[in-house]
């Protein structure tokens, strides 16, 4: 049996985030991943603060802006009741206009991998075709974890923490107590599939990623290069009998429902190489849990919850929710606080970010209204200063109003702001207010909690 303070399971984009920000404070971390990297993924539209802000932190923000990913400056939706496309810019946004205006749209398998290597680099160790199998438990903490290692032999490893980040099949996050709850409103069946030659929006919004709505549901399509393109249709609830049988059949049918998408696919072919040339469905992946953290063990991004992709937050909320993760550790370990207090800003923060997401969603899927109702509700909601369209902007890019005394969306995407001027800036960003009222507040590397000065 091997000891560790930290072990990680899953190595996404959450668990590489939580397993380098802990390594990097001198903790012995454990990251075990039943996969070998690189390895297939869906999420592949990114936000400005995963990339600016956490990818910074970890150390790998250059080797993504060298790695050629297609570049995010916004996107475009043929959406409501307007017949026209339209589009915002990050770049609407006083806080992401210059140097982080964009983000990327990526290939999963290579993104993962440069954020997996950098956990390693940052002191974690990274063990590949290692599945976990279950949690150890000590008194009333968990203790660390049972697996098979890659020559098929169950083993144990003891930690002071265990960090679930493996995703929406999980294994483990039972043990946290508490039952995963699927959203009412978002009881979606998603089938997506990708393509060669597909067309291209107009520059500069050719790299976008572009929502459609339609009868059914709405279509993503996302650029991943000059000529590959993910393309998936999210369909209702009320409508999900129609892929059932014959996936290939259904997928045709949707997009000749869909002009727009049909337009731009008219000379394009299926991919043939893998891992593209499958068609996948994933279903019911809208969901949330009643506990998010025991004594010992906390859950990171889909192994906790999921909202609907729409705005591109599956990445943003696994890498977020695994710094807040890797704070509360790390603040623990390091004596400063109690684990209950830690976790509880854990648990406020990625709780309410989440719940924000969702509850705009709710709001923005009601397709008898245009974008610039859209645009107002947003203003409406973060009480912004500015324009509508930078209300919008700041919103779905992250990055909200700083103003910490009103509620709603400006109270928790801000954080956003935070990451960004924190990975480009370091300890010369500066102190921030506490989100909650006798909250903590993160010290200046942005690695552990502190208690705001008074």
């Amino acid at each position: 049996m091997d000891d560790y303070d930290v072990i990680v399971v899953g190595g996404g984009p959450g668990g590489s985030t939580a397993a380098g920000l802990t390594a990097a404070e001198g903790h012995r971390v454990l990251l075990l991943d039943k996969d070998v990297f690189p390895r297939y993924q869906i999420g592949e539209s990114l936000l400005p603060a995963t990339i600016h802000g956490i990818c910074a932190m970890l150390g790998v923000r250059d080797d993504i802006e060298r790695a050629g990913f297609v570049r995010k400056h916004g996107g475009t939706f043929k959406w409501g009741t307007r017949p026209e496309p339209w589009t915002f810019s990050f770049a609407a946004s006083d806080r992401m206009a210059g140097p982080t205006s964009y983000a990327y749209q990526v290939e999963r398998a290579r993104f993962d991998t440069l954020l997996l290597d950098g956990a390693r680099r940052l002191g974690a160790e990274v063990r590949q075709e290692h599945r976990a199998l279950g949690t150890i438990r000590t008194g009333d903490r968990i203790g660390g974890v049972r697996y098979l290692d890659d020559t098929g032999r169950e083993r144990r490893a003891t930690a002071r923490f265990v960090v679930d980040a493996s995703g929406h099949g999980s294994r483990l996050h039972h043990d946290v107590g508490g039952t995963r709850e699927y959203s009412p409103h978002f009881r979606n069946l998603a089938l997506f599939g990708y393509f060669e030659g597909g067309g291209r929006m107009p520059a500069p919004g050719s790299g976008n990623i572009l929502c459609v709505s339609f009868t059914d549901g709405w279509f993503w399509y996302i650029p991943l290069s000059d000529t590959l393109t993910s393309v998936g249709a999210v369909v209702k609830h009320s409508s999900a009998n129609r892929v059932q049988g014959d996936p290939a059949a259904a997928y045709t049918s949707l997009i000749g429902e869909c002009p727009l998408i049909g337009e731009l696919l008219r000379n394009a072919r299926r991919a043939t190489e893998p891992p593209y040339d499958r068609l996948r469905v994933r279903k019911d992946y809208s969901y949330d849990r009643t506990a998010l953290w025991a004594p010992g063990m906390v859950l990171v991004g889909d192994a906790a919850c999921f909202i609907d992709p729409v705005f591109s937050s599956g990445v943003h909320l696994a890498t977020y929710s695994a710094l807040l993760a890797a704070r509360s550790i790390n603040s623990v370990l390091a004596g400063f606080a109690d684990e209950k207090r830690c976790f509880a800003e854990f648990e406020a923060r990625y709780r309410r970010e989440f719940g924000l997401f969702r509850d705009f969603l709710v709001t923005f899927y009601e397709l008898d209204t245009d974008e610039d109702a859209y645009f107002a509700h947003a203003r409406q909601l973060t009480d912004h200063h500015g324009s509508d369209g930078e209300a919008f902007a700041d919103l779905v890019g992250g990055v909200s109003s700083k103003d910490f005394s009103r509620a709603m969306f400006g109270d928790v995407l801000a954080e956003g702001v935070q990451l960004q001027l924190r990975g480009l800036l370091g300890e010369a960003a500066g102190d921030e207010p506490p989100m909650f009222p006798g909250g903590l507040v993160p010290t200046a590397d942005g690695r552990r909690w502190r208690v705001p000065d008074a």
